[in-house]
């Protein structure tokens, strides 16, 4: 084993030891023998496997993506100079640091926790869903279910057949979604990540690389959205989104009902999310 492949091995192992259950909201149980995290509990909630990540963690010279090191590395609250470490270890020497809002700290967590029944999430300058509360969970449970590289909402939006349904005027809400991700993508051009998600959603979505190929650009906005809800019908809102000082290029995105029937049905929603679904399934 390389001196770098045991230095990842270290690295993430004193990262993983340093998260507690309760940092990630999974119960402390019972007659652990290591202080932080399972090695098992780090992959589930990166969505990796438990076998892969424990050869990664034994320093053995396997292959990984960048978006699968910025997911462990979301799950193990690294904060930038290690995110770029851990890159650096796992032999990404090319990506550069970017304070691209891979941490959502508990007390962002507890900030939109509070603001339910409104719908509200965090997420990054390349529209990776970081995280919500249980309003947007009832609002958008595909997403938030999906694995971690498809936790996008950009992705949901072009790929997924719910989501291009769902949405009404959707042929304006893409183009000034596309719009947004261009003008962040310009920041961070040299960044292989952003360049392999755009190649990997052109390859996905024809309609999205027809949108990409036009290079319009624009500026993040609040605007008004809609959305036909299989269970509930009809549900409208006014989207409104907060740059995290603390957090850069990371942005809370808050639903606000703009009519009493779709506060009443996101309340019903929230409250009633399992059954929603099998009457989804159903």
């Amino acid at each position: 084993m390389s001196k770098r492949r045991d230095d990842l091995a270290a690295f993430l192992r004193t990262r993983r030891e340093r998260v507690t259950p309760e940092m990630v909201g999974l119960p402390p149980g019972t007659r652990r023998r290591t202080p932080g995290l399972r090695r098992e509990e780090v992959a589930q909630l990166a969505g990796v496997g438990v076998t892969w990540y424990t050869w990664l963690e034994q320093g053995r010279p396997i292959n990984v993506s960048l978006q699968v090191l910025d997911s462990i590395a979301r799950t193990l609250m690294l904060d930038a100079a290690e995110r770029h470490q851990l890159h650096l270890l796992a032999g990404h020497a090319e990506a550069a640091p970017t304070p691209d809002g891979g941490l959502v700290t508990p007390s962002m967590q507890m900030i939109i926790d509070q603001l339910s029944p409104l719908p509200a999430a965090y997420s990054n300058s390349r529209h990776d869903v970081l995280a919500w509360n249980p309003a947007y969970a009832a609002l958008f449970p595909e997403l938030v279910s999906a694995p971690v590289e498809e936790r996008n909402s950009l992705w949901q939006c072009f790929v997924h057949r719910d989501w291009r349904t769902a949405l009404v005027n959707r042929e304006q809400e893409l183009h000034g979604s596309v719009a947004v991700f261009r003008g962040a993508y310009t920041r961070h051009a040299d960044d292989p990540c952003w360049r392999d998600f755009v190649k990997r959603l052109s390859a996905a979505s024809p309609e999205f690389a027809a949108l990409w190929a036009t290079h319009d650009v624009a500026d993040p906005r609040s605007r008004a959205k809609t959305f036909n809800n299989e269970v509930v019908g009809e549900l409208r809102f006014t989207s409104a989104m907060f740059n995290c000082a603390s957090a850069p290029e990371t942005r809370m995105t808050v639903y606000t009902p703009v009519d009493e029937a779709t506060r009443s049905a996101v309340v019903w929603l929230t409250a009633h999310s399992e059954r929603a679904h099998g009457m989804l399934g159903a």
